[in-house]
């Protein structure tokens, strides 16, 4: 239970300085559920399949999120840019059909005016290079549509750049992949760097004109698994003005989560389902959890993880993603969006400051935010849009 006193502190800050969610997967699941039909999945009056509704973000306090536009990475061809395209579509929809909850956003500012209107302000985030096969026209376009950062990879390398969960290709990124980087800051799209492989983040970094972040990813030195951050390139994202935003998922933040998911990896490859293909691997571990159920974690995991980040990075280098509706479970008294507040009142039972916590909760997101939107409009007055193919920085078809 939170003292009152500490629950009134927290309450007064976030009331007053938006908490921007950096990932929460609700499009998939409303396309999973039902079809994106916002008719059928009332946001409004709670809802009792996801772990997110607009009674749960008010009571999270959380003033603005980036909805992801997830696909899966292992879709054939181009189809994971037409289905992104529904996604986008599905954020449009979810945030029309909520005009006295949710607003849309493209920059910092518009954010603010949001959430300073009582309105929880809507962003978007294109999880994984997929989103764009491989091209540039269809980077720009999602960027129009209003996209505002996107992961170069999900759980399967992309033609140009290594993902954290596959066998590495090109040990970091092609030189088409080094083109993505360059165009997303030479148009204002936050390079997210989530999902993929260090020799990809250290990659990124070299190539990156703009700080770049992590929307949903914990440090590797705390918990050692593939998608989490090692301290290198938490230093690097500190000199270069990035931010990790502290995802809430289990299998990234507690080693007991760790270790059960490495035998369910195991016993799952003995049946043939690959555990990066998630939706598969997810229904093989809900199956498999009523005989070998799944280790709890909680906000206690969370705070080490955001120590160790803040020691490395620095206070002004951490935020918060918290993935929601984008796993099976998540931290015990963390198990939907509401739960943020209890989250911070953990941190200022840790001596966090008025001031840490404000940066915390959206301070560094936003400062990011900034920084990035002022490198585009510079680096848009010294060169046009990129018309470079794969086929010819890198010799192989873009199809």
């Amino acid at each position: 239970m939170i003292m009152r006193v500490t629950a009134d502190r927290i309450d007064r800050l976030l009331a007053a300085h938006p908490l921007v969610d950096g990932h929460n997967d609700l499009p998939w699941e409303a396309r999973d559920q039902v079809g994106c039909d916002f008719t059928r999945l009332d946001l409004a009056a709670g809802t009792t399949t996801t772990c997110t509704d607009v009674p749960r973000l008010r009571a999270g306090r959380v003033g603005g999120q980036f909805w992801s536009v997830y696909v899966p990475s292992n879709l054939p061809g181009d189809a994971a840019v037409t289905a992104t395209l529904e996604q986008v579509d599905a954020v449009h929809q979810m945030v029309a059909s909520f005009p006295d909850d949710l607003g849309f956003a493209r920059t910092a500012d518009e954010l603010e005016a949001v959430f300073r209107a009582g309105r929880i302000a809507s962003l978007m985030g294109a999880e994984g290079g997929q989103s764009i096969g491989c091209s540039l026209a269809a980077l720009r376009m999602l960027h129009v549509l209003g996209v505002r950062y996107m992961t170069l990879t999900h759980n399967d390398n992309t033609p140009w750049a290594d993902s954290a969960t596959d066998v590495a290709v090109h040990h970091g990124l092609s030189r088409f992949g080094v083109e993505v980087v360059r165009e997303m800051n030479r148009i204002g799209m936050m390079v997210d760097l989530s999902h993929v492989s260090p020799d990809t983040m250290r990659a990124a970094l070299d190539a990156a004109e703009a700080p770049v972040i992590f929307s949903h990813s914990c440090a590797r030195a705390v918990t050692d698994v593939p998608r989490n951050v090692p301290d290198d390139v938490l230093e690097r994202v500190r000199d270069q003005g990035g931010t990790c935003m502290v995802a809430l998922v289990p299998e990234f933040i507690n080693a007991d989560v760790v270790a059960w998911r490495r035998e369910a990896v195991v016993a799952a490859a003995e049946v043939g389902v690959e555990d990066k293909d998630y939706v598969a691997f997810l229904a093989f571990t809900k199956a498999r959890s009523a005989l070998h159920p799944k280790p709890d974690a909680t906000i206690a995991d969370v705070v080490v993880h955001l120590e160790h980040l803040r020691e490395v990075a620095g206070i002004d280098h951490v935020g918060i993603g918290g993935d929601y509706d984008g796993t099976d479970t998540f931290p015990l008294g963390l198990e939907d969006v509401s739960g943020y507040p209890r989250l911070f009142a953990a941190l200022a039972d840790r001596r966090w400051s008025d001031e840490d916590l404000v940066k915390l909760a959206g301070g560094n997101t936003l400062r990011v935010m900034r920084d990035v939107e002022v490198v585009a409009r510079d680096l848009g007055a010294q060169r046009g849009p990129s018309l470079a193919t794969i086929a010819e920085l890198d010799g192989i078809p873009a199809g």
